[in-house]
């Protein structure tokens, strides 16, 4: 179910085996306040959107989530950094740290993704000891931001035979259509399907499974939704081009 006051369709709860002291959930574009195109629940404030209309669609979801700390924004840049949320309580960041993951044991510590047709992926150990979130765009999957969110949660004591895996809302291939360029980075292989001639359709959930498997995790959840192709229920950029940022976080709960 989702919580209450945003209506059902405004977050999605992962259906994940994890412990319920781990707590995750994926927004929407429904139940803020933002005006159009950012309409209307925007948590995006680097898209040109109202700043104050930013500041209170993030209100309204901390409120909804009744979460008494600040989540960690990321400023997102396509790269392998991941935060260390364990380090500082990323709620008092004046400046968002440049990463694309971030990872803690901490309760009450928010990792947040924020997207527009990029891959949002979560992990959680079986045990409820260390979360962590990660930002899919095909450069971030072929870089190895996966793996760099694995390794920073192996420093922590998680076993990747342990984590679990959830693949929140992204573009669908059947809409994300890729020149030679990104099927050369990505060197091939079976996330990449022929399409009209020099272009290839692109499954960035089949990407990040593959990522995933080959690190060794094997219980891996969601991936079924595609924002291009919902335009009620989610931002996309490949679609609209200005538009507002839906996010997916995770955290230990108090």
């Amino acid at each position: 179910m989702a919580p209450a006051g945003l209506g059902d369709s405004a977050f999605i709860e992962p259906d994940w085996p994890v412990p319920d002291r781990v707590r995750a959930v994926s927004t929407t574009r429904g139940g803020g306040t933002s005006a159009p195109p950012f309409d209307s629940l925007n948590l995006g404030m680097h898209v040109g959107d109202d700043a104050a209309r930013v500041a209170a669609n993030r209100a309204v979801v901390s409120r909804v989530l009744d979460v008494t700390t600040k989540p960690g924004w990321l400023d997102q840049v396509h790269g392998t950094v991941v935060a260390d949320f364990d380090a500082a309580d990323p709620g008092r960041h004046r400046v968002p740290p440049t990463a694309d993951a971030a990872v803690t044991t901490r309760a009450g510590r928010i990792c947040v993704i924020m997207t527009a047709d990029c891959l949002p992926v979560l992990l959680a150990d079986r045990d409820g000891t260390v979360v962590g979130a990660a930002h899919g765009g095909w450069r971030g999957l072929a870089r190895g931001i996966i793996e760099a969110t694995i390794a920073a949660m192996r420093l922590r004591g998680a076993d990747p035979a342990d984590l679990l895996a959830w693949l929140g809302p992204a573009i669908g291939p059947r809409a994300y259509e890729v020149g030679r360029d990104v099927a050369d980075a990505l060197g091939g292989g079976p996330a990449l399907t022929p399409g009209r001639p020099g272009h290839w359709h692109l499954d960035l959930y089949a990407l990040a499974r593959a990522r995933l498997r080959t690190c060794g995790i094997s219980r891996i959840y969601g991936g079924e939704w595609c924002t291009f192709s919902e335009p009620a229920r989610f931002f996309s950029y490949r679609r609209d081009g200005v538009t507002g940022r839906q996010a997916t976080l995770i955290w230990i709960g108090e």
